[in-house]
């Protein structure tokens, strides 16, 4: 399906080739792509709430807790918990992204998902793998049962959300637009990646990519977004929504390395999960496409 969000970004970054996009990427998914999904740890989802307010969450298991039964079907045997428990009762729009740390491959799937059963069927509308750009390297150590899960919801970071933000390398972001779709993408860089400004204010540079723009088009039509930061030593979970704004200025966006442009994201609600994911991830090494 033609996006016009997409579309808009394209022309106004400078790219002329036509048909590119989500609109040129399949919707089955191939034999490489199935054995891959099935050897995954871990995948993010995304998807919008009966508020419109659009979350990303983590979904993790053995290798083997994704399958992929058809080319147009794939199954994670387990439901997401907050802040997108209970929504897939009706089918609804989902983007999924699943990333192997280790070696840096990553793809992504978006479609409809419903809950069968306790498990999440995702049916497809679009498949497609992305390159390796921005990817740290981290090894899967164990999985760890916490102590006890606890979730604290807010309105505005707390001062440990805040250096938590300002430490990551790597977030995860999930954007929709109706009747096109949701899309759930990574970000990735050196730790300082995320700017925080107050208590409800982050902006992120948008580096070089694949010119796709799913996630700026998305926004370019949908300023309601979701951001998932991952603590990958202690398997706790921060999860963020609200509104986001590509800002185009080329000075603002000169002043930070590698920046083509600015992306200001203003917090509405905060959701910090402590024990919300099992699993326990060691640290590689930065990528080396990560601007200085």
């Amino acid at each position: 399906m033609f996006h016009r969000g997409e579309h808009a970004v394209q022309r106004r970054a400078g790219l002329t080739v036509d048909g590119w996009g989500s609109a040129g990427v399949g919707t089955t998914v191939p034999q490489v792509a199935a054995d891959f999904l099935g050897q995954q740890r871990l995948v993010v989802i995304a998807a919008a709430d009966e508020t419109g307010a659009a979350w990303a969450g983590a979904l993790a298991g053995p290798p083997g807790f994704v399958t992929v039964p058809d080319d147009r079907t794939v199954i994670a045997d387990r439901l997401p918990g907050e802040p997108l428990a209970g929504l897939f009762g009706a089918e609804r729009p989902v983007g999924m992204i699943a990333i192997e740390p280790a070696t840096r491959r990553r793809m992504r799937v978006n479609g409809r998902a419903h809950d069968d059963g306790g498990r999440l069927v995702i049916h497809t509308e679009q498949v497609y793998a992305n390159c390796p750009k921005y990817i740290q390297t981290r090894a899967y150590v164990a999985d760890t049962p916490s102590a006890g899960r606890s979730v604290l919801v807010g309105d505005a970071l707390a001062a440990e959300h805040r250096r938590w933000i300002a430490e990551a390398d790597t977030f995860f972001v999930a954007t929709y637009a109706a009747g096109l779709g949701v899309d759930a993408s990574h970000r990735g860089g050196n730790p300082g990646l995320v700017t925080v400004t107050g208590d409800r204010r982050l902006t992120w540079p948008d580096y070089v990519g694949n010119a796709m723009y799913m996630t700026l088009g998305n926004l370019a039509i949908e300023p309601r977004c979701g951001l998932l930061f991952l603590d990958w030593e202690n398997g706790h979970t921060l999860h963020l929504t609200g509104r986001a704004r590509v800002d185009w200025d080329p000075d603002r966006a000169a002043a930070v390395p590698g920046a083509q442009r600015l992306v200001d994201f203003d917090v509405e609600k905060v959701v910090h999960i402590a024990g919300d994911v099992p699993q326990r991830w060691s640290f590689g090494k930065y990528s080396r496409f990560n601007p200085s």
